[in-house]
C-alpha cells in the first residue's frame, strides 16, 4: 500500500502553463501505518523566481502570484479490497462521536462515471458495520448490532423525467441526463443541512428500471454515525455544488484513467439494452464531457483514491 501526496502549490508564474504538479513526501497519520509505505516523486522545471525578480525590477509592473494550497494524499494499493479495508479503518467512529446522538461523520465521495464510486461506498460501509461491534465492546454479543454507516447516492437527486419534459428543449434534456443541470442540488443541500442539524433525514433513491427517483426511500437515523454520500459532482466549486461540498467532513475523489472509465460506462450502456452505436454516441455526447468536468474537481479533495480494475 502506498500513500503519496499531490501538491497543488505552484511556483511563481506568468501563466498557467508554468504551473507544475508535485508529488512530495507526506507524513502518514497514525491510522494504519503498519500497512502503508510512502513514495515520493517530483517533477520540476526551470526555476522561475530569479528570472521573475529580474523582470520585476526592470519592468516594475509585473506581479508575481503565489498561492499556498493543500497537499492531497493519494491512496494506492495492490487491490481494491485493500483500499476498502484501509478506508474502513480510517473512518470508524470515535467514542466522542458515539457519545453525541446527533453527531455524524459525513463523507463526500466523487469521481467520474465508471470510476467505481458506488462499489467503493457500499464496500466501505459494509466493512465499517462489521468492524464497529468489535470496537465498541458495550455491544451484547447475543444482540445483532445496528448499522452505524450508510450510503446516500446522489442519483436520488436526479430531476424527474417529467421535469425534463417541461424544459425548453426536452430532447436535449433527456440526451444530456446526468449533466449537472439535470440534478436538483438544492434538494441535496437541504437534506444534508437537515442531517447535520437534526441527525435524521429521509432521502430519495433512484429506480434505474423506471428512470426516476423514489422519494423518502432511504432513512438516515440517529444510529448512523458515518454517512458516505457518493456522486459525480459533489466536489464542484461553483453555485450550490460548492455549498454542498462545504457540508462534508471529508472529501474523497476516486481517480481512474478516463479511457478506462468510458469503457466501463460503454459496457454498462450495452448491458442495459442500448445498441453499441447508440451507447458510443451517448459516451461521446454526454458521458465524456461530464467526466472531463468532474476530473477538474479532483483538486478539491482531501484524499485521492486510485481506482483499480475490479
Amino acid at each position: 500500500m502506498e500513500i503519496s501526496s499531490i501538491s497543488t502549490n505552484p511556483r511563481p508564474y506568468f501563466s498557467s502553463s508554468t504551473e507544475s504538479l508535485l508529488l512530495k513526501r507526506v507524513k502518514l497519520p497514525s491510522w494504519n501505518q503498519r500497512l502503508l509505505s510512502i513514495s515520493s516523486n517530483s517533477r520540476t522545471g526551470q526555476p522561475l523566481l530569479g528570472r521573475l525578480n529580474s523582470l520585476v525590477h526592470k519592468e516594475n509592473r509585473l506581479k508575481v502570484l503565489c498561492s499556498q494550497k493543500k497537499e492531497i494524499p493519494v491512496l494506492n494499493a495492490s487491490s481494491m479490497d485493500e483500499v476498502f479495508d484501509t478506508l474502513a479503518e480510517r473512518i470508524l467512529p470515535t467514542s466522542s462521536v458515539a457519545l453525541n446522538p446527533n453527531a455524524k461523520h459525513i463523507i463526500g465521495l466523487a469521481g467520474p462515471p465508471g470510476g467505481g464510486k458506488s462499489t467503493l461506498a457500499v464496500e466501505v460501509v459494509n466493512r465499517i458495520n462489521k468492524l464497529w461491534p468489535q470496537k465498541a465492546c458495550s455491544f451484547d454479543s447475543q444482540v445483532t448490532p445496528p448499522d452505524v454507516a450508510v450510503v446516500v447516492p446522489m442519483d436520488g437527486f436526479h430531476l424527474y423525467r417529467s421535469q425534463l419534459d417541461a424544459m425548453e428543449n426536452p430532447e436535449e434534456a433527456h440526451a444530456r441526463r446526468g449533466a449537472p443541470w439535470t440534478f436538483d442540488p438544492m434538494l441535496l443541500l437541504n437534506c444534508l443541512k437537515k442531517l447535520r442539524n437534526q441527525g435524521t433525514v429521509y432521502v430519495p433513491s433512484f429506480d434505474h428500471g423506471v428512470g426516476d427517483p423514489i422519494e423518502d426511500d432511504i432513512f438516515v437515523s440517529l444510529q448512523h454515525k458515518v454517512v458516505i454520500v457518493e456522486g459525480n459532482y459533489l466536489l464542484l466549486d461553483e453555485g450550490v455544488w460548492k455549498d454542498i461540498s462545504n457540508m462534508f467532513d471529508e472529501k474523497w475523489f476516486i481517480d481512474v484513467d478516463l479511457e478506462t472509465a468510458m469503457q466501463r460506462v460503454l459496457k454498462r450502456h450495452i448491458s442495459t439494452g442500448k445498441p453499441p452505436d447508440v451507447a458510443q454516441w451517448r459516451i461521446d455526447y454526454n458521458d465524456r464531457p461530464n467526466a472531463e468536468l468532474i476530473m477538474k474537481s479532483k483538486k478539491n479533495a482531501d484524499l485521492v483514491i486510485r481506482s483499480i480494475n475490479f
